[in-house]
């Protein structure tokens, strides 16, 4: 993986070109102190400091120059200097002013996925500054988003349930985790069968990943990320333009990992338990069938209407399991429904929370750190729509209203009375490029998650 922290260095007096962030409403004050000579170079490129642009200038000497960027008003955001970073040549840049967080972009606009392709060398552009704490705080954020990102973007063949299983014992155990996963049959044994039903049809068996970490004084905090690693829908499969992302159905999985990566770094004073149900969601002669009623951990029977809702059955063994050890606070990353992405489009994580005090602190931290999460309603009327003649519940809805909300409720049925729960229901990925947010895998309510677990047990 990338080096970030060698991106990210203090002031130290080596030579470096000087980098200055410049606003559309200060341009004319900043360009009133300059030389006629930078004058005439911001002119003849059209440089009007508009977000995510830049312009090479002359300096005072002949092998002198330096760069103006054009970013939006206020404290720079987490992309502020990702397309200099990106388009720079290598070498060392000065900046002019606070970091705040645009750190995080610096880095990730230098980090690409090259597993299948060989990228073309271009070297480092490091950003020199007087923002000290922020270096660090970008690094480890920017080594988060990535391992979600590379994850995602990993195709089914080299990331199945065992390849994710391996992902999160060689991130983990060298950080002094306790990584434990139940594999097939065993999963029927230790009262799994959500999990086992989903996966059964699969070449690899599906497996449930437990990771637990710090003192067993310290309040438990539950982080579960779904971890169908493809989905074909099952026996109610998805054509195939629906199922061309389906490598992605894992990104709960690695935002999961990646934030108890973030919270073991970090020493928070929790008691981490880490849960990831992984299975691939296929066909074969004894796969999940819709009528099929099915046991879960927690005692409760679901009829299967749909066999691609099989993220939510997943889920709701792991949160049963989460429950068993009296957490404090329960989260779950999913790539749960297409109706989060009707909403609310590919860049905001739908929220559900049955505490608002916990919505609110990451409704608010996410919007101080750029990394935005809408809530939505667990609308309790919507639980008849869960109804089922057969058994305790259906998995899917019919008539196909309020999808993200009727999922979410599903999962509610499985978290205990007075445990702070919140589940997102992600994208986990850009659908067209972005300075700093290449096409492909991302983390979309990671770094919100983040804050706040840092706000309250930092």
């Amino acid at each position: 993986m990338t080096d970030f922290a060698a991106l990210l260095a203090p002031t130290d007096g080596q030579p470096s070109v000087p980098l200055i962030p410049v606003t559309k409403a200060g341009l004319d004050g900043w360009l009133a102190s300059q030389s006629e000579r930078v004058r005439v170079a911001v002119t003849a490129q059209g440089f009007t400091a508009a977000a995510d642009s830049m312009a090479i200038l002359p300096g005072d000497g002949p092998a002198e120059w330096l760069v103006a960027v054009g970013v939006a008003e206020g404290q720079l955001g987490p992309w502020a200097l990702a397309a200099a970073a990106d388009k720079l040549p290598t070498g060392r840049y000065a900046l002019a002013g606070e970091l705040g967080q645009a750190g995080l972009g610096w880095c990730l606009a230098q980090h690409k996925f090259s597993r299948y392709r060989r990228a073309e060398p271009k070297g480092a552009r490091v950003l020199t500054t007087t923002s000290l704490g922020g270096i660090s705080t970008a690094a480890s954020e920017a080594e988060a988003v990535a391992l979600v990102r590379d994850l995602v973007d990993t195709p089914a063949s080299d990331l199945g349930p065992a390849d994710l299983a391996q992902a999160v014992i060689d991130t983990l155990r060298p950080l002094g985790a306790d990584v434990q996963v139940t594999t097939g049959e065993a999963l029927l044994q230790k009262n799994f069968p959500a999990i086992h039903a989903v996966g059964r049809a699969a070449e690899q068996a599906p497996r449930l990943i437990e990771a637990v970490w710090g003192d067993a004084a310290h309040p438990v905090v539950a982080i579960i990320g779904k971890g169908i690693t493809f989905d074909s829908g099952g026996l109610n499969i998805k054509p195939g333009g629906g199922m061309a992302l389906m490598k992605k159905d894992m990104g709960g999985a690695a935002h999961a990992l990646a934030l108890a990566k973030l919270v073991i770094q970090a020493n928070l004073r929790v008691r981490l338990h880490l849960i990831i149900p992984a299975a691939e969601n296929a066909i074969s002669g004894n796969a999940m069938r819709p009528g099929d009623i099915i046991g879960t951990r927690a005692g409760k029977t679901v009829e299967i209407t749909n066999t691609d809702a099989e993220g939510r059955l997943v889920l709701c063994d792991a949160i049963a399991l989460a429950a068993e050890k009296n957490p404090a606070l329960i989260l779950d990353f999913a790539t749960l429904t297409g109706a989060a992405r009707v909403a609310l489009g590919p860049h905001l994580p739908a929220l559900f929370a049955n505490d608002d005090a916990l919505a609110s602190e990451l409704l608010a931290a996410g919007a101080q750190i750029g990394d935005p999460v809408w809530r939505l309603p667990l609308w309790a009327p919507y639980h008849d729509m869960l109804k089922s003649s057969l058994a305790d519940m259906v998995n899917s809805a019919d008539g196909g209203f309020a999808g993200a909300i009727t999922a979410a409720l599903f999962l509610e049925k499985f978290v205990p009375a007075g445990v702070a729960w919140a589940h997102f229901d992600t994208f986990a990925w850009n659908n067209a490029a972005r300075p700093g947010r290449p096409k492909g895998g991302e983390a979309l309510a990671l770094r919100a998650s983040w804050a706040m677990l840092r706000s309250r047990f930092g």
